[in-house]
């Protein structure tokens, strides 16, 4: 080993290669500093042994087995406190949160618990007794927060993955700030039971990684609610991917970005615009104020009584254990009553309502992670409106029950990094995974923290966020592109698996008195042709409408490919025909295909 691995193909390839995990994983902690103002809790060598003597029993081929990782001090791993950043308050659990004991299932080995804004109330990352996490580029600039320590581990290269939490933007501006990959579920999409709340119905557990791939796995693993957990949110069906075939992907971007000139982020955000093009995107401006009226409500409005609900106690009896700042905004709270909190909801519902239609328009959000970036300093000297400048683009996303994933978009020539932020309807966890590698291999990027340059198998997505169901559906006639009802495929979503052929077992025929002209394709024992034809990938929620458009004597069977259509094999749905309709109807078989055939009597 010449280097310590930092992604988890560079952990499984070790391990592949024949390294120890004692020996690999020991190499890791002996990097774990104890001046290290990431950590809250380093886990001791005795710990780790016991997690390492347990894998001896595990199957190697575990997805993360042997694989380091850290968990925000907000999160509970059993026999190891939890702080929350506030010493007076620290329990020791006796039991994993559900999240963390998924990834222990899965091999991981959990190796310290990381710094966080306290009571995870703030975007900035100073605001914590264990001191303050620096920007991993630059430590006069901050870390971000709330979830600063794990952010920071994972941009150094000190482990592979960390889990924090976000509930206004924690789990992305850090991200932004140090160059990550921050993947934001849906919430409700991870189980939340161990997560010490800090807005129990908007928290969810994020992820931060080096890779998309690499948050996507991690995701995967820890996902699906727990069915005697109390949930804030729908369970949704996963979308599989945003577009419609043959039309471009719209993005939508802020009308105005409101980014950083000075500090590179706006010429940074324009870039990133820019580098759109290159996924064959449309941009779509978009006017984001009833957005940022639903941004005020997280801390303007009665949202904050959840915070502090959970610290009443604490405030109550001992007001000076918490950071003045937390304390400052979780003392807001006594100013909104019941009223006040169902007055806020409508405003939440009626904004909600506003910002539907807009989803009509594009396909998926594209933000600046934050416009800016302030020092340590300037925090210090104005810690509230400084860390009120973090939440323009985040603020809204959990209010809306959205999915978000933040992505590295570049470096300014200040040499801090800068990032975007993908953010769509929940249940499109899967589908911002698919885009978010199609960014990734665009952007040329470093990993972290300048750790190296991506590597090919580092983009490899092997898991992700599980996507709604969908059936492959191979289309002869008119429903092929540029032909009549080609509408029907665009308007269910449907994306191009291939332009193919049957296997030479099928006759085609021109059907009569058809509107429009329409093939009858019929599989035959011999002197049978390979025909043309296109196979979609449609969702499955969007199947039986389109039964119900499809004429007699058409209907859809099963049609054999001449290769391979991915893991469906060679046999797939289609367009077949009933025998009597055939009788009298042109073999058309010579022309190869239906286009081929329409177009010959168009001459």
């Amino acid at each position: 080993m010449t280097a310590m691995p930092i992604t988890l193909a560079d952990w499984q390839r070790e391990y592949r290669h024949g390294a120890d995990p004692s020996v690999l994983v020991g190499a890791a902690l002996a990097r774990l500093s104890s001046d290290d103002p990431a950590w809250i809790h380093r886990c001791d060598r005795r710990v780790v042994e016991d997690q390492l003597a347990r894998l001896q029993v595990l199957p190697r081929t575990l997805p993360l087995w042997g694989v380091p990782f850290a968990v925000k001090d907000n999160i509970d791993v059993a026999g190891v406190p939890t702080t929350a950043a506030c010493p007076a308050f620290a329990y020791v659990p006796e039991r994993h949160a559900t999240v963390v004991q998924r990834l222990l299932d899965a091999g991981a080995v959990m190796v310290g618990k990381t710094n966080l804004d306290q009571f995870a109330t703030g975007l900035v990352g100073t605001r914590s007794p264990y001191g303050e996490v620096p920007n991993s580029f630059d430590p006069a600039y901050v870390s971000g927060g709330s979830s600063s320590g794990s952010a920071s581990v994972v941009a150094r290269g000190l482990v592979p993955f960390a889990l924090g939490t976000d509930t206004a933007g924690s789990g992305r501006v850090p991200a932004g700030f140090n160059n990550l990959v921050g993947l934001k579920p849906t919430p409700g999409l991870v189980p939340m039971g161990g997560v010490l709340p800090a807005c129990r119905t908007l928290d969810v557990v994020s992820v931060f990684a080096l890779t998309v791939a690499d948050a996507a796995r991690v995701t995967a693993l820890m996902g699906g609610p727990l069915p005697d957990e109390a949930c804030f949110h729908p369970v949704r069906l996963q979308r599989p991917w945003f577009g419609r075939t043959g039309a471009a992907l719209r993005v939508g971007v802020p009308l105005r970005s409101e980014c950083d000139a000075a500090l590179g982020y706006e010429r940074a955000w324009q870039d990133a615009v820019e580098r759109l093009a290159t996924l064959g995107a449309e941009v779509v401006a978009v006017d984001m104020n009833a957005w940022f009226d639903v941004a005020e409500l997280l801390y303007d409005g009665p949202w904050v009584a959840e915070r502090h609900a959970v610290v009443q106690a604490l405030i109550e009896s001992r007001p000076e254990a918490l950071d003045p700042t937390v304390r400052e905004v979780i003392a807001r709270a006594q100013g909104h009553d019941a009223t006040a909190a169902f007055r806020a909801r409508y405003r939440l519902e009626e904004a909600r309502a506003r910002i539907a239609p807009a989803w009509q328009d594009f396909d998926v959000l594209m933000v600046p992670t934050a416009t800016t970036c302030p020092t340590r300093a300037a925090v210090a000297e104005s810690p509230v409106a400084r860390n009120s400048e973090l939440g323009r683009y985040t603020n809204f996303v959990n209010l809306l029950d959205l999915s978000a994933l933040a992505l590295p978009a570049g470096i300014t020539a200040r040499g801090l990094p800068f990032g975007i932020t993908f953010i769509a309807p929940g249940g499109c966890d899967a589908a911002l995974v698919q885009l978010a590698l199609r960014w990734e291999a665009a952007s040329a990027l470093p990993l972290g923290a300048r750790l190296r340059d991506a590597a090919a198998e580092d983009r490899a997505l092997r898991a992700g966020p599980a996507a709604g169901a969908t059936v492959p559906i191979a289309v002869v006639g008119a429903h092929l592109s540029g032909m009549p009802l080609h509408g029907q495929i665009v308007e269910r979503g449907c994306r191009l698996l291939a332009a193919t052929r049957t296997a030479p077992h099928y006759r085609l025929h021109a059907l009569a008195g058809t509107s429009p002209p329409k093939p009858g394709l019929a599989r035959v024992p011999e002197g049978g042709s390979a025909i043309a034809v296109e196979v979609y990938e449609m969702p499955l929620e969007q199947v039986g409408s389109f039964l119900t458009l499809i004429p007699p004597p058409l209907g859809l069977g099963s049609v054999e490919l001449a290769e391979d259509c991915g893991p469906w094999g060679r046999w797939v749905k289609g367009f077949i025909c009933e025998p009597h309709a055939l009788a009298g109807a042109p073999d058309v078989s010579r022309f190869g295909g239906w286009r081929a055939y329409v177009e010959s009597t168009a001459r």
